[in-house]
């Protein structure tokens, strides 16, 4: 699969040694990275390429300089579904029909993907992580038509919480997403997401990054994170996905082209 790291924090830190840490794993996963930075206004600014992690010069000397951020998303790619191209590296972005920015990384695969369909035709690339990103959006698009106004920070987890369980069924979903002001969460696979807390800044990693305390991301539940802290914490939906070879054999020989 893929591996995936969000970082919420109170104020600016210093990231380089915590990327330089998960990017390592690339060579597990060497179809691509990404990094999504924000502004004080939530706008991102995404780098990214289909290529090695370890193997990428961008990268390494990105990493030499200083970085230091309060909220991010970064992501490694073991792709399933997609090909090996810069459209399809992690993170995605889109932005609803209230001027608010949505970006998006994703360790999972959606095998039941009718729901998903209908964006084929408008997304940048083919991945199955992308069309995700724009259902979930059409989703708040919808509720916020309804209302003739923005949704607010509650109202947005409410929506992305239904949306998520029902996508969840079937799928291995676990994701991080960041809306400009609040980070979610969301893991159905065990053992696959973690959180450490640690001087106001929540970091979030498929497996642990430091030797400091990590503990399991709270399961088959949304959770929402702002500057640093857990603020809301959805219902279990029940829909854990659990390994099946022939899920993945039928993804694969697709990838395949066979």
């Amino acid at each position: 699969m893929c591996e995936m790291l969000g970082i919420s924090a109170r104020r600016r830190i210093r990231v380089n040694d915590i990327l330089r840490e998960f990017f390592s794993h690339g060579d597990q996963h060497p179809h691509g990275w990404g990094l999504a930075r924000f502004s004080e206004t939530g706008a991102p600014s995404i780098e990214k390429e289909p290529v090695n992690a370890t193997a990428s010069a961008y990268l390494r000397h990105r990493l030499e300089g200083r970085i230091e951020e309060q909220a991010l998303l970064a992501h490694i790619r073991l792709a399933t579904v997609g090909t090996l191209e810069y459209e399809n590296c992690h993170p995605f972005s889109c932005e609803d029909n209230r001027g608010r920015t949505w970006t998006l990384v994703h360790n999972g695969t959606v095998f039941n993907g009718r729901i998903l369909n209908d964006y084929m035709g408008i997304q940048f690339g083919d991945t199955d992580s992308e069309r995700a990103l724009l259902h979930l959006i059409e989703r708040i698009n919808s509720a916020q038509a309804k209302c003739h106004c923005a949704l607010d920070e509650r109202e947005r987890f409410e929506v992305l919480a239904e949306a998520i369980a029902e996508l969840s069924d079937g799928n291995k979903l676990n994701l991080l997403m960041f809306d400009g002001e609040v980070m979610y969460a969301h893991v159905n696979f065990r053992n696959s997401l973690y959180l450490s807390q640690d001087d106001g800044c929540l970091t979030f990693s498929t497996r642990p990054l430091t030797s400091g305390e990590w503990r399991h991301v709270p399961f088959t539940r949304l959770v929402a994170a702002h500057n640093g802290e857990i603020v809301r914490e959805g219902m279990p939906h029940g829909h854990e996905y659990i390994y099946n070879p022939e899920d993945y054999r039928f993804v694969y020989m697709n990838f395949a082209r066979l």
